[in-house]
C-alpha cells in the first residue's frame, strides 16, 4: 500500500519540491547580494523548512530530538550517520543557531537550484574526491572559518549513503583536518533513523508513512585526544541508536 501510495504522492512531492528551490533561487541571490551572509543564512534556514515540509505531503512524519544543551558561540562538528539525500534539510533548518555548514561533492555546485548556488556562497566545503589536495585544502579552510567566526559543521564519515539503514564504517581522516585548524570544536553525534525508507524503492516511488527521526546525542569534548579514537567513540554511539528495520 505504501508504494502504491507512493506513485501517487511522490509527482505531488517533487513539484513542492521543486517549486520551493525555484522560488528561492532569486532569493537567495538577493539576499546574498544586497544583505551579505546574515540575510543568506536565513533564506536558506526557511528554504530548507519548507523543503522538509514537503515530506509531510507524502504523509511522512519528521522528528527533530535534542535533549543535549549545546553551547551556541562555539564551533561544533556535528557527526551523523547518512542515510538518504532526505537527512539534509532537516539538519540544517534544526541546526540553524549553529551555523552548521555541509561537506559537499563539488559536482554539487553545478545545475540545482538554489542548492548549488548556496553550496558556492553558504560557506561550507566542496571537495573534489579526486583530487586529494583540493579536499584537504577545502577542509582546512573550513575548520579555519570555524575557528575565526564560530560556526559548525555536519559530516556524514560514512562516506556514502546506507541503502538498509546499516551504519557503515566511519572515516576520520576528514575529521581529523578540521580539528587540526579547529582543535576547540565540539564532537556531536546525530543518530538518523528511517531516511533511507523514503527512497527504498528509489527516487520514484518514493516511501509514504514513514517516521524519520533525528536524534542529538551526548556530545564529547576532543581534549586532544586522536581523531581515530574520538571517530570510534562516535561510531559505537549512533550504532546503538540507530533502528535497522
Amino acid at each position: 500500500m505504501r508504494k502504491l501510495l507512493g506513485y501517487i504522492f511522490s509527482a505531488l512531492h517533487y513539484v513542492a519540491f521543486g517549486f520551493i528551490l525555484l522560488v528561492f533561487q532569486p532569493i537567495q541571490w538577493m539576499c546574498y547580494n544586497w544583505g551579505g551572509y546574515g540575510p543568506h543564512k536565513r533564506s536558506v534556514d526557511i528554504l530548507n523548512g519548507f523543503l522538509t515540509s514537503t515530506y509531510y505531503l507524502l504523509f511522512n512524519r519528521v522528528r527533530f530530538k535534542n535533549k543535549q544543551n549545546l553551547p551556541i558561540g562555539r564551533p561544533i562538528i556535528f557527526i551523523a550517520n547518512h542515510q538518504s539525500m532526505y537527512d539534509i534539510p532537516p539538519l540544517i533548518y534544526h541546526l540553524r543557531a549553529y551555523h552548521a555548514k555541509f561537506i559537499s561533492k563539488i559536482e554539487l555546485t553545478k545545475g540545482i537550484l538554489s542548492i548549488s548556488y548556496n553550496l558556492k556562497v553558504g560557506g561550507g566545503a566542496n571537495i573534489d574526491r579526486n583530487d586529494r589536495r583540493q579536499s584537504i585544502t577545502e577542509l582546512s579552510n573550513l575548520g579555519l572559518r570555524m575557528k575565526e567566526r564560530n560556526w559548525s559543521t555536519v559530516i556524514f564519515p560514512e562516506g556514502t549513503r546506507s541503502k538498509n539503514g546499516h551504519v557503515k564504517p566511519f572515516q576520520s581522516a576528514g575529521i581529523a583536518t578540521i580539528l587540526k585548524k579547529c582543535p576547540n570544536a565540539l564532537l556531536v553525534p546525530i543518530a538518523i533513523n528511517n531516511a533511507w525508507k523514503m527512497v527504498q524503492w528509489g527516487i520514484y516511488p518514493l516511501s509514504t508513512f514513514e517516521h524519520l527521526t533525528f536524534e542529538v546525542l551526548a556530545p564529547i569534548e576532543p581534549n586532544g585526544r586522536p581523531a581515530d579514537e574520538l571517530v570510534n567513540e562516535v561510531e559505537e554511539a549512533i550504532k546503538l541508536r540507530v533502528q535497522n528495520t
